[in-house]
């Protein structure tokens, strides 16, 4: 039978009761209760009853609702009278309600401003006395006095009410409105309908919170006898250490156990183990919240932290990693056999240093890429840390910990996040590091890049031997020259200098294309680039040794045929995407990028005389360097501009010398060089303009502008000179190749000493490309003017020859023969030099 069935309907018929929903009090009959009507439902719903008899039912909420929908309340409440009611400065009501009756709720109704209901009370149960009766009521009373002892906050007049009441019902309603329980709690025992029952369950929470109150006493007792009344802080952690002991936790391992657990997982050196030991040690017997034991705690986590033995499984296959390197880079030939080198050795010898490599190149070229390729190739993991502006060398090797805040160096940083002894560890833009009154960080990466010295590599910050030796240390920079000699000594130079046409286009549609179209949704699109147009955004709307620029170039039509996919719709039905179709072709591109950024540039054609184009290397790959001259009345002034550094400078007046000294070889024009001064300039003057390599371009210009006869047409140059007239090596030859490349110059004038650089050469490059070798100047000369023009000048003196002591002196006919070799040979130009070839179109 269910509690319905006992219900008597007449107790309901026709009443009708405003609801007032509460979530934070519990009224039970028989008790007086105060009340706060706030909301505008509640203060409706109280003025409504204060206008009848002076009744509203209260009801829990079972979740908070706004006032507009029907109110989510237990079905159990309590039907309460209003003894009292307040008017408040705010608007709010202050009640004194006293409960009456409990019933269920029926029926809602919606009145408007405040809601109404129906309500089944509970029968009026009457008392049947008897013994099990007698004694609930004596163990009922005997248990709350008992609770009261120990909670000493429930008021005296309620304890001497409870002492004189001897009925059933009514006792229960006071004590379960006078426990301190919440109200869920409260509200369990509200929906109790049997007195007996109700009364049970109040002696069984009584009994519940009086065994928790006493543990907590006796907690609190225990920790009393051990600790001074003024070390608060101490009492506190004693009683949680206390109330785990009481839980069943004294088993588990404290926090210094477990540390030094953490650390002796790691399997560090002996060195390491004792020195945490000792470390732990102190830290065990330091208040908590002493600083020293803040900075011990953290000293001992950084050790807990790092990698001291794990290591990552690598990747042995020399396929496998080719595959990976051919996969993610195009082209870096030494670069990529340098790595399955490194493997091969890794499969002869298990205990192999780390080596130190440098990837050098201009911008854009992909080295930090392909650092992180490598360790994809080799199976370890990639850690990278950037040494641009680096000038603090506490950076690298760390702050002692005795200084706030203190904290190891990028490398053991590095290494802890690496989490293993063996990981690919990039250091980015080496040569941007400086130095200030705080250190040389670049003296300080020494012991890191030595494989000598890095096994024991120390850190100010742990104070202690940490092995680098088996980490694959890769290094980038643009150039060379701004690295100090002995960290440069270290490392094995790779160069990776700019591509070419080819390579571009071949990046371009094999990575950067795809890459792109992902990255802007459109991978599923038809979207097709022409070699043409590829080709015609290389040439004319970069102009860079890397890639970085096309990517960007790329990335904008990309975006721009995204915008117009948009636009037709299919960024709101994105499935049909792979019917979208559209072509990239040159004539397209002025639409998608918008004006071209450069033109092919005249003025390395058509020379006119006093003109010649030099070639130079920068930090930003080859480039080419227009050099102009010219002669005015003065009186022998030689005049410098275009921002050069000294060593153009001293090019130049070298140049003007040996064209001095050796007057009788030039057919010049009549010119007092008492009365005339001659300028040299090199455009773009607000770039600084500085290198080796620009003795034979002033040269040429000079020559040019005495003579007033102009340079053959469509050719670049490179090398320094001596006042003797020999030409000397230059660096940087692939990087200027690809540079006049670039500007389409057909003819390419480098010292006789360079070619053997043209192994480096694209095979692509090479044939667009004629390339004319000479070792003295007079040699340079004759390729570079029409055939003729010249005298030879006299060879350069270089002293005696040196023949070997068992040797017999050649006789005068050998000399003779053997200096006609020499005269032909000197005179001779390499294989291209007599039909220059049709320039590239």
């Amino acid at each position: 039978m269910s509690i319905f069935d006992s219900i008597s309907k007449k107790d309901h018929e026709g009443q009708v009761f405003p609801l007032v929903h509460v979530k934070d009090v519990v009224v039970f009959p028989n008790t007086i209760v105060p009340f706060m009507a706030v909301t505008k439902s509640t203060i409706a719903a109280v003025e409504e009853a204060a206008r009848a008899n002076s009744l509203i039912f209260i009801a829990l909420m079972r979740s908070e609702q706004g006032e507009s929908r029907q109110p989510d309340v237990h079905k159990t409440g309590t039907l309460c009278r209003i003894i009292q009611k307040m008017a408040m400065p705010d608007g709010s009501l202050r009640l004194l309600l006293s409960g009456e009756r409990s019933g269920i709720l029926e029926k809602l109704n919606f009145e408007g401003s405040y809601i109404s209901c129906e309500v089944v009370f509970y029968p009026e149960s009457e008392q049947v006395a008897g013994p099990e009766t007698n004694a609930l009521i004596r163990v009922a009373k005997r248990t709350f006095m008992q609770y009261a002892e120990l909670v000493k906050k429930i008021p005296a007049e309620t304890l001497s009410t409870i002492e004189s009441i001897d009925q059933i019902n009514i006792l229960g309603n006071i004590i379960g409105n006078t426990v301190n329980a919440k109200v869920d709690r409260k509200q369990a025992l509200l929906d109790v309908h049997d007195p007996k029952e109700r009364l049970e369950q109040i002696v069984a929470f009584l009994e519940s919170e009086i065994e928790v109150i006493g543990l907590q006493k006796k907690i609190t007792q225990k920790v009393k006898t051990k600790i001074e009344k003024n070390q608060r802080e101490y009492f506190l952690q004693e009683q949680m250490r206390e109330i785990n002991k009481e839980l069943g936790r004294e088993g588990e391992e404290n926090e210094l156990e477990e540390l030094s657990k953490r650390i002796a997982e790691r399997n560090p050196p002996e060195e390491v183990s004792e020195k945490t030991k000792r470390e732990l040690g102190r830290l065990g017997k330091l208040q908590p919240m002493s600083p020293e034991a803040g900075i011990l705690r953290t000293y001992c986590e950084w050790i807990a932290d790092l990698p001291w033995s794990e290591k990552t499984q690598e990747n042995r296959d020399l396929e496998q990693a080719r595959a990976i390197l051919d996969q993610d880079h195009f082209g870096m030939k030494k670069v990529k056999e340098r790595v399955l080198e490194f493997i091969a050795v890794r499969q002869l010898k298990e205990l192999v240093k780390g080596p130190i490599l440098c990837f050098v190149g201009p911008p854009g070229t992909g080295k930090t890429s392909l650092a992180r390729s490598v360790a994809r190739a080799l199976g370890r993991n990639f850690i990278r840390i950037s040494l641009g502006g680096v000038r603090d060398e506490a950076e690298i090797r760390g702050h002692r910990k005795t200084y706030v805040g203190a904290l190891p160096g990028k490398i053991i940083q590095g290494m802890k996040k690496a989490a293993s002894i063996n990981p690919v560890f990039l250091l980015d833009e080496i040569d941007k590091m400086s130095s200030d009154f705080r250190g040389d960080p670049s003296s300080a990466l020494l012991e890191v890049l030595d494989p000598e010295q890095n096994r024991n590599f120390s850190d100010h910050y742990l104070e202690l031997p940490y092995d680098l030796s088996r980490v694959m240390f890769i290094t980038t920079a643009n150039s060379l020259h701004a690295i100090p000699y002995p960290l440069l000594d270290r490392l094995e130079i790779i160069e990776i200098p700019g591509y070419s046409e080819f390579e571009k286009l071949e990046i371009a549609k094999s990575f950067i294309i795809p890459k792109q179209l992902e990255e802007n949704g459109l991978s599923k699109a038809k979207i097709d680039f022409s070699k043409q147009a590829v080709l015609e955004t290389i040439r004319y709307y970069t102009m860079e040794s890397g890639v970085r620029s096309l990517e960007r170039e790329i990335a904008g039509i990309i975006r721009r045929i995204a915008r117009d996919a948009v636009k037709a719709g299919y960024g709101e039905r994105p499935e049909e995407l792979a019917q979208y179709d559209f072509s990239v072709i040159p004539s397209k591109l002025p639409e998608l990028l918008g004006k071209r950024k450069r033109e092919d540039e005249q003025s390395v054609h058509n020379l006119k005389p006093g003109s010649a184009i030099g070639l130079a290397w920068t930090e930003m790959g080859g480039t080419i360097l227009p050099m102009e001259t010219a002669r005015i009345e003065g009186n022998g002034e030689f005049i410098l501009t275009g921002n050069l550094g000294d060593v153009m400078k001293e090019s130049a007046r070298t140049a003007l010398s040996y064209i001095r000294s050796n007057l009788d070889s030039f057919p010049l024009l009549k010119i007092d060089f008492k009365k005339q001064s001659i300028h040299i300039h090199v455009p773009q003057g607000a770039i600084p303009k500085d290198g080796p390599s620009a003795g034979i371009t002033l040269t040429a210009a000079l020559v040019s502008l005495f003579c007033a006869q102009s340079l053959r047409d469509s050719f670049a140059m490179t090398g320094e000179i001596t006042l003797s007239g020999r030409i000397l090596p230059v660096g940087g030859v692939k990087e200027k190749v690809l540079a006049a490349h670039r500007h389409r110059i057909a003819n390419i004038l480098l010292p006789e000493a360079n070619r053997k650089d043209l192994d480096e050469i694209p095979e692509e490059v090479k044939k667009d490309t004629n390339f004319f070798f000479a070792s003295e100047i007079m040699e340079a000369l004759n390729i570079l003017f029409a055939p003729g023009l010249f005298k030879k000048a006299p060879k350069a003196y270089t002293g005696p020859r040196k023949t070997r002591p068992a040797q017999k002196a050649t006789s005068a006919a050998s000399e003779k023969k053997a200096g006609k070799r020499a005269s032909a040979s000197s005179g001779a130009t390499v294989k291209k030099s007599k039909a220059v070839r049709k320039k590239p179109s």
